[in-house]
């Protein structure tokens, strides 16, 4: 079984994996007459082929206990997919760079603040949605259609740093 420990979230240590979504560090304006504040263009959003329309989805998952036992990483390999939470709700995220198989040594865990969302690059592998503390809700972006989804077995057990 690979065991892995949940290092911090930053964009830098995520970006060979998807966009860090985080208001806090982006650029942003006023509009609607300076009553709202738009954080704009927070995560590149791919949809790699045409037939497909993208999605927003809210996922309300259940908290996981640790370590976390995982059995499965997944991927999506024709779009991304973004999580957001709505309520501060913190989550591991366990991801593996795009490809067909999965080297166990480029398999990272990292545990988001609570205002950090993700976005998963096109195909690449990551665990299941793993919510701590309590129940989360998230908002969710990603591409429709049955055909992007691979699932691949993979013994792994998460740890906090």
């Amino acid at each position: 079984m690979l065991e892995l420990k949940a290092e911090t979230l930053t964009a830098e240590a995520f970006a060979p994996f998807g966009d860090v979504i985080d208001a806090r560090t982006s650029g942003s304006f006023p509009i609607n007459n300076g009553h709202t504040q738009r954080h704009h263009d927070l995560a590149r959003i791919e949809i790699v082929d045409t037939p497909s329309r993208p999605l927003i989805s809210l996922f309300v998952s259940q908290p996981v206990t640790l370590p976390l036992e995982l059995e499965l990483l997944e991927r999506h390999p024709l779009g991304s997919q973004a999580f957001m939470p709505l309520h501060e709700e913190r989550f591991i995220v366990v991801v593996a760079p795009p490809g067909e198989s999965i080297d166990p040594a480029a398999i990272r865990a990292f545990v988001t603040d609570g205002r950090q969302g993700v976005n998963y690059r096109a195909g690449t592998w990551h665990a299941i949605h793993s919510v701590l503390e309590r129940e989360g809700e998230f908002l969710v972006v990603d591409r429709g259609g049955l055909d992007n989804l691979d699932e691949r077995p993979m013994a792994i057990r998460v740890l906090m740093a």
